[in-house]
């Protein structure tokens, strides 16, 4: 769906919302007043929230006092607004079914929260950024401000929010106050994509109707035109007996970005297709499912999985993110004659697009239809990948051992973050245990992104009861954000934390500058990070550093260190050209592109 298509879609979303709500308010005798304030909170809690992420500064504090003093909603103070923002992404990818939330101050706050922002923009995740700014007096007369650029221009970085979110309102009444927030909300949650919210330090105790609130925001989008659906279906269906039923399902990152997780287990039970993620979807189907087959990368994939998907008659994608490095390169060799493609917002069957024909409606009258091929699809072999640990001859820990060594370490409903670079494709081969959810940014890519994105995952994990938080990033990495452990300290967080020392930028190093030494960094007493970082009395936390296979076999079988019930940091002492096969792959593919030999 185009730009102008999206945008009138969303008004008539919300015009839709807003005769719902002129309805409830109409047949509404009480006449409840709430501030500017309780009522984004409100609005808030209705969607799940239960902490906020951010930084305090003066022209927001006004605001912070509100979600201090709210019964169920937690302020998370982060050591500044990059790590806040970071976080707010991980909270939004494991709290599925709500958003993450930020909150800065006006210019220098929330310019800070940029590039995080437009990471969860990159990667469809929905976050609100919540900035609160000078009183709408001092906005209107321009006055030389701390915190401006000192020219008047006041509107600047609202400008630069409008190239890095979905939506924007600025609120500068309170007339409009309710509706804006209830417009932008929505376009988070349809959308999958973060919004920005303005808040004058005048307006937050400024009191508007409360009757807005009776009507609870849309969580699916709006429903698909039923002819052309129907007509779709048709096509599908053909393709499906044109291919003698010999289709799989490959499944991708917006499949969980847009709420369809439910709906595509569904699919795979009733249709007993055989499946396979990309990278980005990886967890979004248990991979101890007996018809998961593994991922696919394109040219990077397992030789057997990538026979097996690129030899299908047709394949069902479903929620497709073609980036560079969910794609091994774009090095997918499945013709279009042979693909349908489900997205959020249109449809492709083969070359045809179907605009406005979304998979959250589409997938389940599909798999109706789908379901008579059941019997046949079963009996489609698919081999469960294993990724075994080698025996290698020497007792230095190497990417080849560690990572099927740490997948024997993972349990049921473990969340597990990756770094981008080494760790990130280090951890795609391993299978992980069912209802495992894999947190990772490997479209947008921003290093240092997963230390503080373990914050926001470790509270919504502990908010879904779900199992350990584990944390695989690099030294290099963790230096950039590493602040926010003591943030994890501070709200009794207990994330396991595998550090990877390789003394420097391993993924750098491979793609370019092997020996150069812009990919080297200083080294840290890594083992001594916790205690300086919150853990005061070293009663909270343990460290441990890890030299040989021996060592990390023995830390990974004890019980206690697996049991999480506090902050753990393992430092694994690495080789520094040592590398995982897949990202050593993508290297030589991306030297080739840039040669222009791809």
């Amino acid at each position: 769906m185009g730009t102008e298509a999206r945008k009138l879609q969303g008004e008539v979303d919300r015009l839709q919302q807003e005769l719902q709500t002129l309805k409830a308010q109409y047949h509404s005798e009480d006449e409840e007043l709430i501030t500017i304030s309780d009522y984004i909170l409100k609005r808030l809690e209705q969607l799940n929230v239960t902490s906020i992420f951010g930084v305090p500064g003066d022209f927001n504090m006004p605001f912070l006092d509100f979600i201090e003093d709210h019964p169920t909603i937690q302020w998370i103070g982060n050591c500044n607004e990059l790590n806040a923002a970071y976080a707010a992404d991980g909270y939004s990818r494991v709290k599925e079914h709500s958003i993450g939330v930020v909150v800065t101050t006006f210019g220098v706050g929330e310019l800070s929260a940029t590039n995080a922002i437009a990471g969860a923009f990159s990667e469809m995740v929905p976050v609100l950024h919540i900035v609160g700014v000078p009183s709408t007096t001092q906005l209107k007369n321009k006055p030389m401000l701390h915190h401006t650029l000192g020219d008047g221009r006041f509107n600047v970085y609202t400008k630069v929010a409008e190239q890095i979110t979905a939506a924007q309102a600025i609120i500068m009444n309170k007339a409009q106050a309710a509706a804006e927030i209830d417009r932008i909300l929505m376009e988070a949650i349809i959308q999958a994509r973060p919004v920005y919210l303005t808040l004058p330090m005048d307006l937050t105790t400024e009191k508007i109707s409360a009757k807005r609130l009776k009507v609870e925001l849309p969580r699916t989008p709006p429903p698909n035109n039923s002819d052309v659906e129907s007509y779709v279906i048709d096509e599908i269906m053909k393709l499906v007996e044109d291919a003698k039923r010999d289709v799989i399902i490959l499944v991708d990152a917006c499949a969980v970005r847009h709420d369809l997780r439910e709906e595509v287990n569904d699919l795979l039970v009733k249709t007993q297709f055989p499946v396979y993620a990309t990278p980005m979807g990886k967890t979004s189907v248990s991979e101890e499912y007996e018809r998961y087959g593994g991922i696919y990368i394109g040219s990077i994939t397992h030789p057997s999985i990538k026979e097996r998907v690129e030899n299908a008659n047709l394949i069902l994608s479903i929620g497709a993110l073609k980036s560079d490095f969910n794609t091994g390169m774009f090095t997918y060799h499945i013709p279009a004659r042979h693909t349908i493609e489900l997205h959020s917002d249109h449809t492709l069957v083969r070359h045809a697009k179907f605009p406005g024909i979304g998979m959250k409606w589409l997938v389940p009258k599909l798999t109706e239809r789908l379901s008579k091929f059941q019997e046949g699809a079963s009996r489609i072999p698919v081999p469960h990948y294993k990724f075994d640990i080698p025996k290698e001859s020497d007792d230095k820990i190497s990417h080849a051992y560690f990572w099927p060594r740490v997948g024997k370490f993972f349990r049921k409903q473990d969340v597990i973050v990756a770094e981008t670079g080494t760790s990130n494709f280090g951890v795609l081969d391993v299978p992980m245990p069912d209802q495992c959810i894999f947190v990772s940014q490997i479209l947008y890519g921003s290093i240092g992104w997963a230390t503080a994105s373990t914050l926001g995952a470790a509270i919504a994990a502990r908010d879904r009861h779900l199992g350990r938080t584990i944390l695989f990033t690099g030294d290099g990495s963790m230096q950039l954000t590493v602040q926010e452990i003591s943030t994890m300290t501070h709200n009794k967080l207990t994330p396991i934390i595998f550090v990877l020392n390789n003394k420097g930028y391993n993924i750098e190093r491979h793609l370019h500058g092997l020996d150069r030494k812009y990919n080297d960094i200083a080294d840290w007493k890594w083992a001594s990070l916790l205690t300086t970082l919150g853990d005061i009395e070293g009663k909270l936390t343990r460290s441990y550093t890890v030299r040989s296979k021996s060592e990390l076999d023995k830390l990974l079988d004890d019980e206690e260190f697996a049991s999480a019930r506090k902050i753990q940091l393992v430092e694994v002492i690495m080789d520094k050209y040592d590398t995982p096969r897949a990202l050593q792959a993508s290297a030589e593919l991306t030297a080739r592109a840039a040669a222009g030999q791809l």
